[in-house]
């Protein structure tokens, strides 16, 4: 698959969540096919049954963390990362047409949008009740279907459009720079070529819970000069203890530094799941240590090499 190409997207739905917005930034969007899917196991699953080409979830947001149904749904297989989108997150308070601030009493939002909001509504709304939806979009659509319940949904501007909601105060998040992280898993397939701006996706999962476990996994990556840009645990589900490490790294895995590292990772580990090479969405360029370059992997090759026929 390429990246021009998916004409069936999947993307965690319903209609209006930052992900349709993250989803329409990407190339050739206009031309595809978007299936809003009720929750991240359903779009991934559409990928896997190749119902869709391409599904975009949610990984991480800068001020709620990981996403964890998403890193446990990869870590499931049959699945890889093609490429990541950064999206600003900005939330809006919105209501049906007439609706005055000092009217919203009952406001619904999905929980991440409510904690990001905390503070905006305890000095603005002081005395509303914060309901919870199973998403921002999902909150403007029972408000806009006029459900008694609820006087105004927090969720992106997106939805106001989509539902014909009036927007009451935007920007209303407390940290201006929050940002959250998507990922476009598509099925498994060669990755691109490096661009010198990648990054690489695995899960490995732990033989045996003993002391120094996770350090012998940083170690493959210390001693190679490979970065870590997140690391987080999660339970396999066979009992106590039992755990893998969702990792991204800097560099692709045709690059030796990266290639020899899950080379170590598969020797200490119980398995090691390849989940992508994918160039980074900040185009930030990876500066190099000496000695980590290929050049430098090949000459070290090289140097054994000519040990063994004794020179």
């Amino acid at each position: 698959m390429t990246e021009t190409a998916p004409v069936r997207y999947a993307y965690l739905g319903p209609e209006g969540t930052f992900t349709e917005a993250a989803l329409r930034t990407l190339p050739g969007v206009a031309q595809a096919e978007l299936r809003p899917s009720a929750t991240v196991p359903a779009a991934l699953d559409a990928v896997r049954m190749a119902e869709a080409d391409g599904a975009l979830v949610p990984i991480e947001n800068s001020v709620e963390g990981a996403v964890p149904v998403t890193l446990d749904e990869l870590a499931g297989g049959h699945l890889q990362i093609i490429r990541e989108v950064l999206l600003r997150v900005s939330f809006v308070l919105m209501a049906r047409p007439g609706t005055q601030l000092e009217d919203c009493k009952r406001i619904t939002t999905h929980p991440h949008a409510a904690a990001q909001c905390r503070r905006w509504l305890a000095e603005h709304l002081p005395q509303a009740t914060v309901l919870p939806a199973s998403s921002t979009a999902a909150a403007a659509a029972a408000v806009a279907e006029g459900a008694s319940e609820f006087d105004a949904a927090i969720a992106p501007s997106l939805a106001a459009e989509k539902y014909g909601l009036a927007m009451l105060a935007t920007e209303i998040e407390d940290t201006q720079d929050a940002v959250t992280r998507f990922v476009l898993a598509a099925r498994p397939a060669p990755p691109p070529p490096p661009t010198g701006s990648d990054k690489t996706s695995i899960v490995a999962f732990i033989r045996d819970d003993h002391p120094g476990a996770l350090l012998e996994i940083l170690d493959e990556f210390a001693v190679r000069g490979v970065n870590l840009t997140r690391i987080e645990s999660r339970p396999t589900g066979d009992g106590i203890g039992r755990y893998c490490f969702s990792i991204d790294c800097e560099g692709h895995v045709n690059e030796a530094r990266v290639g020899e590292a899950l080379m170590g990772l598969r020797r200490v580990c119980a398995d090691v799941l390849f989940l992508g090479s994918y160039p980074r969405a900040d185009g930030a360029r990876i500066a190099l240590r000496t000695g980590t370059t290929d050049a430098a992997f090949e000459a070290a090759a090289a140097w054994l090499a000519a040990l063994k026929q004794g020179h």
